[in-house]
């Protein structure tokens, strides 16, 4: 009998760490199973075989993706002829909805299983991309509790099956051990800064992060530990720091930078300063006082203004439909609001926002590995 074989494709860092859980429950049931396509170090951690590089992927924005095109349209066509010539018995595709939803519905045509595991925000604008989700797919797997009735209201199967983080991540997560993992003093102020896993997110959200992290260590309190989210990144970020005019020679020693360990630097940290982004759910479910910003191109900005149904972008708050941690969007994104905001952040009393920050992590913690693996098995008899 041929061995089991699975097609994952996931464009960035989020979804590498969605998938290898996955893959992992995938492989204790089914250990010679095949499985590849595209991903990072933690699926190729699982005996995941990636067969282009997830860095062409990692791109975001209506407008921003328009430059990557070309690369991206060859990488098509690449994955799927070896689909073709190799077919997968089902397609997972992670996140990257432009991206993936074509390969699904490619794949879907030729009789293949296909899955899309995290939700796109069908929820938040164009709720009529629901119905080329449901060609495209046999099945949604949700990351959030509110987002199956858009999926009933159009009869789409659909199954919320939590968040790995959530299960993975304490309810009370030691800052000592953390810093002590890191090798970091456990009495020095520390600010976690990270400012992206995209290229264009470093490049426009680091310099101004450098500012707010200087204006807060006013007073020379604070060190700061950058967590890069791969080599990609952690080459971009060190270049940026080693410019005079991003980050200033009086803050060059108290910058640490590192290549992943994003979790612990966040769970070691006193507040984090961060891009948008499912690093602000991760930072919710460390329990720290945050700051989550944003920028994006003009153009995208104008049209997402128009179409955007949500109150907030962050998804803490999306998540608690209140204001639980500051979003400062655009123009707005400068030195002098983040630390500001950052400062109020470290004043405020934490057990209020804590303890809203446990509801919410409680409500995500469901075993997302295995309910993901069984989904995605079940839907082909296994």
């Amino acid at each position: 009998m041929p061995p089991l074989r699975i097609g994952i494709v996931a464009g960035e860092a989020s979804g590498d760490l969605l998938a290898a859980g996955m893959i992992r429950e995938i492989r204790a049931r089914y250990p010679d199973a095949i499985i590849e396509g595209i991903g990072g170090h933690y699926m190729q951690a699982q005996g995941f075989t990636s067969l282009f590089d997830m860095e062409t992927l990692s791109v975001m924005g209506l407008v921003e993706v328009l430059g990557r095109l070309p690369a991206i349209l060859k990488l098509k066509k690449a994955l799927l002829a070896h689909f073709a010539a190799n077919p997968p018995d089902v397609f997972v595709g992670v996140d990257a909805p432009d991206f993936n939803l074509r390969i699904e519905a490619a794949l879907k045509k030729q009789g293949i299983p296909t899955v899309h595991y995290v939700s796109p925000t069908v929820w938040a604008w164009r709720e009529k991309r629901i119905h080329k989700i449901a060609k495209a797919t046999s099945l949604v797997m949700g990351v959030f509790p509110f987002e199956a009735p858009v999926y009933e209201k159009y009869a789409v199967p659909y199954e919320f099956v939590g968040h790995t983080m959530a299960d993975t991540i304490p309810l009370h997560p030691s800052k000592d051990a953390a810093r002590t993992a890191l090798e970091l003093n456990t009495n020095q102020k520390l600010l976690a800064i990270l400012p992206g896993s995209r290229s264009k997110e470093v490049s426009s959200l680091l310099p101004i992060f450098i500012d707010a992290f200087d204006k807060l260590d006013s007073n020379n309190n604070y060190s700061a530990i950058i967590p890069a989210a791969n080599r990609y990144r952690y080459a971009q970020i060190e270049a940026l720091l080693a410019d005079e005019n991003v980050c200033p020679g009086h803050l060059r020693d108290k910058i640490q930078l590192v290549q992943g360990h994003s979790r612990d630097a966040m769970i070691a940290s006193d507040a984090i300063l961060l891009a948008s982004g499912t690093a602000s759910l991760e930072a919710m479910l460390c329990k720290r006082p945050m700051v989550v910003a944003y920028k994006m191109s003009g153009l995208t900005y104008k049209i997402m203004q128009r179409l955007y149904k949500p109150d907030f972008f962050s998804l803490p708050n999306i998540l608690a439909n209140e204001a639980l941690v500051p979003e400062v969007l655009q123009e707005q994104v400068n030195g002098d609001n983040l630390a500001r905001l950052l400062k109020q952040q470290l004043q405020k009393p934490v057990q209020e926002t804590e303890e809203k920050f446990i509801a919410l992590h409680q409500s995500l913690k469901c075993n997302a590995d295995a309910r993901s693996a069984d989904a995605v098995l079940s839907l082909i008899g296994k």
